[in-house]
C-alpha cells in the first residue's frame, strides 16, 4: 500500500473507533511518527493532507525540520529529552510530549521565556507494567502528575495542553487506559485548557479513543517497519518508543 492509502487505512480505525465509543471523530487527532523515515515520507504525507508529525531523537528533528522548512506542517517531540537539549527542541516550535520531571519543565519554562512564545507541552504518565511495576518507558508517577500539571500550568513559558502515556507491553491495555483517563479528569478539573491525552499507538489506538485519546501516536500502520532499531530514547536508556 502507498502512504496515502495507509494515511486513509488509520483515519479509517480512528473513526470508527471513535464512533463505536459514541464520540465525534473529528474531537480525534493524528500524530504521524516519522521517526528513522526520510524527509520525503513526509512530505508526502503532508501532501495527503496530513500536518502533524513526531520524532523523538533530537538531531533527527532537527534536520527534518531544516529540510522541510515552508511545508505547512508540525513537529512534535515524543522520546526522552535531555534538559541541554530542551532549548534546540523548542526552538523549533515543536509541541513537548514527554515532560516527565520538573527540572525538564523549568528548562523549557526558560526557553519558551526566552523565545518570547510558550512551549506547548503534555505531562507524560508511567502507566506501570500489567501487575504494577514500573514502565521503564519514561513518565512521571502518577501520584506526582498533579503537582507537575501545576507547575506547569503556571510556567509563564508553558502551556499545558494535557495528558500523554504509553499503555504496558504484553497486557490489556484497556485498563491502563483508563487509569490514564480518570487521571485526566482530575487534572482537567483543575486545569481546565488542559483538555488533550495523547495516547494510543498502531496496536492499541482503538482502546485509547474508547478511554478518551484525543491525539494518537501512529507509526508503523503509516509508514511500515522501521528501517532502522529505534528502541532508545534521547537519553539513551534502554525503553521503547513512542510509537
Amino acid at each position: 500500500m502507498t502512504l496515502e492509502q495507509n494515511l486513509r487505512a488509520v483515519r479509517s480505525r480512528i473513526d470508527a473507533a471513535a464512533s463505536a465509543a459514541g464520540r465525534d471523530p473529528a474531537d480525534v487527532g493524528l500524530l504521524a511518527v516519522s521517526k528513522t523515515w526520510p524527509a520525503a515520507d513526509v512530505r508526502a504525507l503532508a501532501a495527503a493532507g496530513q500536518h502533524d508529525f513526531g520524532e523523538n531523537r533530537v538531531q533527527e528533528l532537527l534536520g527534518k525540520a531544516a529540510q522541510l522548512d515552508g511545508v505547512p506542517l508540525r513537529w512534535h517531540f515524543v522520546g526522552q529529552l535531555q534538559r541541554n537539549k530542551a532549548a534546540a527542541v523548542a526552538r523549533t516550535g515543536a509541541v513537548v510530549h514527554s515532560v516527565d520531571r520538573p527540572a525538564l519543565a523549568a528548562t523549557l519554562d526558560r526557553a519558551g521565556e526566552a523565545m518570547g512564545r510558550p512551549v506547548e507541552v503534555f505531562v507524560q504518565v508511567d502507566l506501570g507494567g500489567p501487575e504494577g511495576e514500573a514502565a521503564a518507558r519514561g513518565g512521571a508517577a502518577p501520584a506526582d502528575v498533579p503537582a507537575l500539571c501545576d507547575a506547569v500550568a503556571g510556567a509563564a513559558g508553558l502551556r499545558l495542553r494535557g495528558l500523554m502515556a504509553v499503555a504496558p507491553r504484553n497486557a490489556d491495555p484497556g485498563p491502563a487506559f483508563a487509569r490514564l483517563a480518570a487521571l485526566a479528569e482530575r487534572v482537567r478539573a483543575d486545569h481546565p485548557d488542559a483538555a488533550e491525552l495523547s495516547a494510543g499507538m498502531s496496536g492499541d489506538l482503538e482502546a485509547a479513543v474508547a478511554a478518551g485519546a484525543t491525539l494518537v501516536r501512529v507509526g508503523t500502520a503509516l509508514f511500515g517497519a522501521r528501517p532502522l532499531p529505534c528502541g532508545e530514547f534521547e537519553e539513551h536508556q534502554p525503553r521503547e518508543s513512542h510509537e
